[in-house]
C-alpha cells in the first residue's frame, strides 16, 4: 500500500528556497531515511506532510485517501523537542497522551518496556535524562497503535549511550513492520535502521531508493607498494578497478564486487609488486553521500 506521496513539493522562506519540486513514494513497511546536511529541507519536509507548515505549491497524500482529510490518528510524530509535565511520572504523561488521542485503551505497561523505561515508569519526568526523555517521546507516538511514525533527528543532542538506546529501539520499531519516516544527518544511523533512503541537499532531491541501491556493492581497497608507479599503472589497466585516487602512500579504488579484493593483490604480487599496504572495507553511505552531494555542487 502506498503510505505517502509528494508531488512537486515546494516551499520558500523569502528569497530561501526550502523545498525545490520534492517528488516522493513511499510504501508501507519501509523504514525511510530524509538525509541530508543541516538545511538541506528534511524538517520542512516533515513540517508540511504533518500539516504544521503550509507549502507554496505541489501537493501530498496520506493512505491513498483511505482516511479522508483526517489520516493524523494513523501517524505519531515527533518534531520537535518532547514536552511532557515534569511533575508527572511516565505513566501518567503517557495517560494524558492517550485521552489526547481518544485512545480508548493502550497498555503503558507494554509501552514502557518497548523503549526500556518499565523500570522507570514511576519516576517524575524532569528527573529524567535526555535519552530517557526522548525514549518516553518515542512511546508516546506508539500511543494508538499508528501505522506510522515520524521522528525527526531523533538522536540529536544525545550522549554516545544515548544514541545507542534510542537507534535500538528505532530498529525495534522499524523490524515491527511499521512504515516509519526518519530526518537525520547522521549517516550512519540511516545506515543502520533505514530500508530507503532520500539525500536532500538545498531542498533539492538528489537520490532516492532502497539503502542497498544507493550504497554501491563495489569494495574500496587501499593498497600499496614498493614501486607506487608500477602498482599505478597496474590498477589502472585492471578491469575491475575503478576510481584510483593517490593517496600518498598508498592508492585507495573502487574493486567491482564480481571480483574479490584480494584478487587484486595476489595479481599484483604475481606480476612481482611486493604489497606494502592492504585495507579492504565496504563503500559505506557516507562515501555516497559525499559523490552525490560533490556532483550537485559542479
Amino acid at each position: 500500500m502506498e503510505v505517502l506521496r509528494t508531488k512537486n513539493l515546494s516551499k520558500s522562506y523569502g528569497k530561501i528556497q526550502a523545498l525545490n519540486n520534492l517528488n516522493l513514494t513511499i510504501n508501507s513497511g519501509e523504514v525511510y531515511g530524509l538525509l541530508g546536511p543541516n538545511g538541506s529541507g528534511k524538517t520542512t519536509t516533515l513540517g508540511i506532510i504533518m500539516g504544521v507548515l503550509a507549502h507554496d505549491s505541489g501537493e501530498f497524500s496520506w493512505f491513498e485517501g483511505q482516511y479522508g482529510i483526517n489520516p493524523r490518528k494513523k501517524i505519531g510524530a515527533i518534531l520537535e523537542t518532547p514536552n511532557f509535565y515534569p511533575y508527572l511520572d511516565a505513566y501518567e504523561n503517557l495517560e494524558i497522551v492517550r485521552r489526547i488521542k481518544k485512545v480508548e485503551h493502550q497498555d503503558i505497561d507494554e509501552l514502557l518496556k518497548t523503549v526500556n523505561l518499565f523500570e522507570r515508569g514511576t519516576s517524575k519526568f524532569r528527573t529524567y535524562s535526555l535519552g530517557m526523555k526522548q525514549r518516553l517521546a518515542i512511546a508516546a507516538t506508539l500511543v494508538g497503535t499508528p501505522e506510522v511514525l515520524i521522528f525527526d533527528e531523533p538522536t540529536n543532542g544525545l550522549d554516545p549511550e544515548g544514541i545507542a538506546e534510542v537507534r535500538v529501539i528505532l530498529k525495534r520499531i522499524a523490524d515491527s513492520g511499521k512504515t516509519v519516516i526518519m530526518a537525520s544527518h547522521i549517516l550512519d544511523e540511516v545506515e543502520k535502521i533505514c530500508s530507503h533512503v532520500v539525500i536532500l541537499r538545498k531542498g533539492k532531491l538528489l537520490a532516492s531508493g532502497p539503502v542497498g541501491a544507493i550504497l554501491s556493492d563495489d569494495n574500496t581497497i587501499e593498497i600499496g607498494a614498493e614501486n607506487m608507479s608500477v602498482l599505478k599503472n597496474f590498477l589502472e589497466t585492471h578491469p575491475a578497478t575503478k576510481e584510483i585516487k593517490d593517496r600518498g602512500s598508498y592508492f585507495e579504488c573502487q574493486v567491482e564486487s564480481s571480483y574479490r579484493p584480494t584478487q587484486i593483490s595476489e595479481k599484483a604480487h604475481d606480476q612481482g609488486l611486493q604489497i606494502t599496504h592492504l585495507v579492504i572495507r565496504k563503500r559505506r553511505l557516507e562515501e555516497e553521500f559525499l559523490e552525490i552531494t560533490q556532483k550537485d555542487n559542479v
